[in-house]
Parts: C-alpha cells; sequence; structure tokens
C-alpha cells in the first residue's frame, strides 16, 4: 500500500494530508484530529496502519494550517474546524479513487464533536462514525440529528469524560453503542489499549460499510 502525500485546495486555504487506498478497498476512514493533534503523530499512524490492513482507505489530515494551528483559539472552534472537514468530505466525494466508496468519520478529542456534527450535516452520506476518548457533548444539541451509526469508546479511567459521553449517548437517537475500556485514560497510552480502541473502531466500520441501508430506533 502506497501513502500519499496530499494537498487538499478549500476554498479559503490548502490543507495537507495523507490518503491510503488499498487496493480493492471496501471504504474509507476520515480521522478528525482534536486540538493539538497533527495527522503525523504516533497515535494516528498506528490507528491509520491498522487500519489499512484490513483493506479500509485513510485520510489523516491537518484541520488547520501551520500558520493557524500557532493561534490556540482556532483549535477550538468547532464552527471553523466543521467547515474545514465538511469542505474535506465533499472534496473526497469527487476524488477518482476513493468517491465510490462508503465514508466513516474517526474523531478524537474536540475532534470526534467536529465529526458528530459534519455527520449531522451529510446525513446518510457519513456511513459510520466513531468517537475515540472524544467529547461528542460538545455538540450536545447536534447530536439527535445524526443519522450514521455511532460507537462512542471511553477511557474507564477517564471519569469525567466518561459522564460527558453518557449525556451524549442518551441524546443520539440513531445505531449506537458506547464502550468503556477498563484501565485505560484518555490518550489510551497504556499498553495495548490504543490496539484495543482500533479494532473496535475497524469492526464498527466494518459492519456498518456494508450495510445498503442505515438502521435506526
Amino acid at each position: 500500500m502506497e501513502k500519499f502525500e496530499i494537498e487538499i485546495p478549500l476554498r479559503s486555504v490548502t490543507l495537507k494530508g495523507d490518503i491510503v487506498i488499498p487496493k480493492g478497498a471496501t471504504g474509507i476512514v476520515v480521522f478528525s484530529n482534536g486540538n493539538n493533534h497533527s495527522r503525523l503523530g504516533a497515535r494516528n499512524s498506528v490507528a491509520a496502519e491498522l487500519i489499512q490492513k484490513c483493506n479500509l482507505g485513510t485520510l489523516v489530515f491537518d484541520l488547520l494550517t501551520e500558520e493557524e494551528n500557532l493561534v490556540y483559539e482556532n483549535k477550538s472552534n468547532i464552527d471553523l474546524l466543521v467547515s474545514r472537514l465538511i469542505e474535506t468530505t465533499e472534496w473526497l466525494m469527487l476524488n477518482t479513487a476513493a468517491k465510490s466508496l462508503p465514508i466513516g468519520y474517526f474523531g478524537t478529542n474536540t475532534g470526534a464533536a467536529t465529526a458528530m456534527r459534519a455527520a449531522a450535516y451529510f446525513g446518510k452520506i457519513i456511513k459510520a462514525v466513531v468517537s475515540r476518548g472524544g467529547r461528542p457533548d460538545k455538540v450536545f444539541k447536534t447530536l439527535n440529528q445524526i443519522s450514521a451509526p455511532t460507537l462512542l469508546i471511553v477511557g474507564g479511567m477517564d471519569i469525567p469524560i466518561i459522564s460527558r459521553n453518557k449525556m451524549a449517548f442518551d441524546q443520539l437517537q440513531t445505531v449506537k453503542e458506547m464502550n468503556i475500556i477498563p484501565k485505560a485514560t484518555q490518550l489510551f497510552k497504556e499498553p495495548g489499549k490504543l490496539q484495543e480502541t482500533t479494532e473496535l473502531a475497524i469492526n464498527w466500520f466494518k459492519k456498518y460499510f456494508n450495510h445498503k441501508e442505515q438502521l435506526s430506533y
């Protein structure tokens, strides 16, 4: 599998990203990173490689330019980040190699909130959403508009985030599941935990990428 470093031309800026689409891929996972998480980070690399080995494509990109990333307020500007994810998804849907593939979102930290709101915007176009150590509660009023099956993954030692995810989980009106990973913190740095969470995400994406019709409650 070959990784391509790409530039994603949006209306106001050009973003940097890495895309991998295995031969015969059955879907593509778009990463939505939280504040201070670069596409080049080790956790992104580990998760992306595990996903690729399961015959799924990945698009890992920076929601901000290098200059924008120097301004702290930009990192928590949900409206700005959502607009970037939406534009990037629209670009991906026109990409020759990826336009026929089911799309899912993999969000971390505040990037999960960005993914949730973008998923609500696109409706059934987005086939699955996974939040890992995320803050979906930051877009609480949007959660009941999501139609994509949604998985929330939370570290068992991350007590404040567990309660916030439970609130978000109750607000979701789609197919949903919440997994609390024992003895894990928000970043899942403990041995084996990152791989465990990624395997849960992979199973979720593969399950719902294969569904022709979205299920709902």
